[in-house]
């Protein structure tokens, strides 16, 4: 419909951008006049998930009214439209509603597939086709259609396609099978969107081939040699830093989750850990080399787990639950269908429960600092004492002034971290959430348990840990990688959990990394 042929005749198809449309067997559907049930119908379609039915009454439906009503004559409507003869879209039980997507193309996903697929890039026709798309309001007519959660999530999906449109004019204004005037016309577009971004750029002249089996270097100075790894960090830590991307996604209780893709390659997602901030973690002296080296070669995908950084603070479910359904969130965001999972400490029971729920999806783990089970299960009864008391000094200490609180956590996270880099990690606790999450976290985090879901793993995985890791014991990181079949451990001489890239164990950390994704051809 949109960007190729289909093998066979599309049965449906549903426009998102511009006016919502739905087109079955070649005509066009007349909607329900109800705005509510049109923008039902949208939040489904560009979701592609199962919703409870609360809460989509609580999004669409004010109280005082009976909304559950609301929403089966709302559904009802709904079904006339776009249920076939022998094939019913609209999937409801007690609990869940969900549009069935089989046989149906939408004109939002066609897209977010045409811009993700890098092994072929998009022809100039293409490319045309998609700044025309991206140039209609996305749901436009359906502000206001629910409550503040249906115009948060309307508001994210249009930044993201505000952010694509910019990516699509760039691309044209630079295409060398766009001629010189219409470059002109989406380089004045793109710099239209985004001022900043366009300014000072100037379209390449064609080039000569260059001979087979030589690749062309771009040189803007000295060029590194691949020997100098200082260097060639660097190089890619700036590269990323500019082209990182921050967009929002919605879990199915309403929760906003802010994600970040940087690099460029075959992607790599990692789970969410004790406290993030992607604007503050990416120039951190704590994370941002070693998330330069992965943005090196992959697309580099990271997210503020719910509570934290610019994800949702206010929040009512802070727990593995949750944790598990953020990761889920933003991996169907961004149509992720197979991909390997990076889980640092409580990061890698989440990405364990992943790897369980969707093994089709999964295809390797990394494990860093991990353990399957939390201090409320295994510590005992004078731990458990110590880990109430620091709760109860998290609620009273953390936002203040005063770093000592928050070094009762970064000195067992990194015993051997300089001064500077200790003051640089109290901070940006105290800037990444609130004193009452940090105690809920650290709550939430004692009650994880996946032991019962390592044999169920499938994925190949790689097991790291510290041998005298403060914050957890070496011994959990090797009772981890027993339990999971075939999986291989490597153990790191540091006293760290976060592994600091001024040591030697970062540096094996890293190659060893690489070469399980290489190994596994991941």
């Amino acid at each position: 419909m949109f960007f190729s042929e289909p093998e066979l005749p599309e049965v449906m198809e549903i426009s998102l951008f511009g006016e919502l449309k739905v087109v079955s067997d070649g005509r066009e559907v007349p909607l329900p006049a109800s705005r509510k049930a049109r923008a039902l119908l949208a939040f489904l379609v560009a979701t592609g998930r199962p919703h409870r039915r609360e809460r989509l009454c609580e999004m669409l439906w004010d109280l005082p009214d009976d909304p559950k009503a609301a929403l089966r004559w709302s559904l009802s409507k709904l079904r006339k439209v776009v249920d076939g003869e022998t094939q019913p879209r609209i999937i409801a039980d007690r609990e869940r509603v969900q549009f069935d997507m089989r046989g149906v193309e939408v004109d939002a996903r066609a897209m977010q597939a045409c811009l993700r697929d890098r092994d072929a890039a998009p022809s100039a026709e293409t490319l045309e086709r998609l700044a025309g798309m991206l140039g209609h309001v996305f749901l436009d007519g359906l502000d206001g259609a629910g409550d503040e959660a249906f115009d948060n999530w309307l508001t994210a999906e249009r930044e993201d396609a505000r952010i694509a449109r910019v990516t699509v004019l760039k691309s044209l204004a630079g295409h060398p099978d766009v001629d010189s005037m219409a470059a002109q016309k989406w380089l004045r577009l793109w710099q239209e969107e985004d001022p900043e971004g366009a300014e000072g750029f100037e379209r390449e002249a064609p080039k000569t081939p260059a001979p087979r089996n030589v690749r062309p270097v771009r040189s803007s100075g000295p060029v590194p040699t691949l020997d100098d790894p200082s260097q060639r960090v660097a190089n890619a830590r700036a590269r990323s830093l500019r082209a990182q991307r921050i967009g929002f996604c919605q879990v199915n209780d309403g929760t906003k989750i802010a994600y970040a893709t940087i690099g460029d390659g075959p992607p790599l997602l990692k789970a969410a850990n004790w406290l993030n901030h992607l604007e503050f973690d990416w120039s951190s002296p704590i994370w941002g080399k070693s998330f330069a080296e992965i943005a090196r070669t992959r697309t580099f995908i990271r997210y503020d787990e719910r509570g934290c950084g610019l994800s949702d603070w206010d929040v009512d479910d802070l727990s593995f639950d949750a944790f598990v359904e953020d990761l889920e969130a933003v991996a169907d965001k961004l149509g992720l269908k197979r991909f390997p999972l990076l889980g640092i400490s409580q990061g890698a029971a989440v990405s364990i429960e992943y790897a369980v729920r969707h093994p089709e999806r999964v295809s390797g783990l990394i494990l860093i600092g991990g353990y399957a089970a939390g201090w409320r299960h295994l510590a005992t009864p004078e731990e458990q004492a110590r880990r109430e008391a620091v709760l109860t000094l998290t609620e009273v200490g953390w936002g203040t002034d005063n770093p000592a609180y928050r070094h009762i956590f970064s000195q067992t996270f990194m015993p051997e971290a300089t001064q500077d880099d200790l003051a640089w990690f109290d901070e940006f606790q105290r800037q990444t959430t609130s004193p009452a999450n940090a105690a809920r976290f650290q709550n939430a985090f004692g009650h994880i348990d996946v032991r019962d879901r390592l044999a169920q793993v499938k994925a190949p995985t790689l097991v790291l840990h510290s041998r005298h890791d403060q914050r957890i014991p070496l011994d959990l990181g090797r009772e981890l990688a027993a339990g999971i079949p075939n999986a291989h451990f490597v153990p790191l001489e540091s006293r760290n959990h976060i592994l600091m890239d001024t040591e030697p164990a970062w540096l094996e950390c890293v190659e060893a990394s690489a070469a399980f994704l290489a190994e596994h051809r991941i």
